[in-house]
């Protein structure tokens, strides 16, 4: 089920955001004693990440019982500028009083990718508990879009995109300077909430193609959760051609 919420700017789209989060946390450790979520990277939940980290807000969250994983991340360093990871130690981890054992990175000291990749797979069998050949349901999965469709490091035309069965892959594409780790699809789709942050002018043309044409050659419109929810949060200038939707 698609729910979009149209926000004002980057800020209402961020307060938004920390709301549902907050909500949807306080509900999964009330019934099942735990928060599952997996983060990503870029500029747009800078914002929202900052925000959790106020005392107003972190008060808010009981962070003992909450995991984060990664829905990417670069094969560099994990204080490198490009690290997904360093952006969310940044900008929230840093803030709060959270357990290290709740804390599951892609280990980028590994000796290749590949290796990282197969790490982190067995890292999320090993945390979910999962039987061979299932999938993790993640209690919230945080999304970007990028100007080319692509999301998390699902890009356009790439073979991880026909990916069935790993949970997490190698990513190479030729654009882009570092290699990466990805959850792949079906890890995505089998989340039970998947949040899609679109902030600015830059990003309406895709949004449009997303949202509108529903335009399946964009990784991001292949994003639909099974049973799950998919919402997108979308500022008034990422907005622009959603008039009619």
């Amino acid at each position: 089920m698609l729910k979009l919420h149209l926000l004002s700017d980057l800020e209402a789209l961020s307060l938004k955001a920390a709301e549902i989060f907050i909500d949807l946390s306080r509900r999964c450790i009330a019934s099942k004693g735990k928060f599952i979520v997996a983060v990503s990277g870029g500029s747009t939940p800078k914002r929202l990440y900052t925000l959790l980290g106020l005392d107003s807000y972190s008060r808010q969250v009981d962070w003992k019982y909450l995991h984060f994983f990664w829905v990417d991340e670069r094969f560099v360093p994990p204080f490198h500028e490009d690290s997904n990871y360093r952006l969310l130690h940044d900008y929230l981890l840093s803030k709060i009083s959270i357990p290290q054992e709740n804390l599951h990175p892609v280990k980028t000291d590994l000796p290749s990718p590949q290796v990282a990749a197969r790490d982190y797979e067995e890292e999320i069998k090993k945390s979910f508990w999962l039987a061979e050949g299932s999938l993790p349901a993640f209690d919230l999965i945080l999304l970007g879009i990028s100007e080319d469709g692509h999301t998390a490091s699902l890009f356009p035309d790439n073979e991880v995109l026909r990916e069935t069965e790993h949970l997490a892959a190698h990513v190479i594409d030729s654009k882009h300077a570092h290699h990466r780790i990805t959850l792949t699809l079906p890890v995505i789709n089998s989340a039970e909430k998947v949040i899609f942050l679109a902030s600015g002018k830059n990003k309406a043309a895709v949004v449009k193609k997303v949202l509108i044409e529903r335009d399946s050659s964009l990784p991001a419109s292949l994003v639909n959760p099974e049973k799950g929810n998919l919402i997108f949060l979308v500022d008034k200038e990422a907005a622009l051609y959603l008039k009619n939707i």
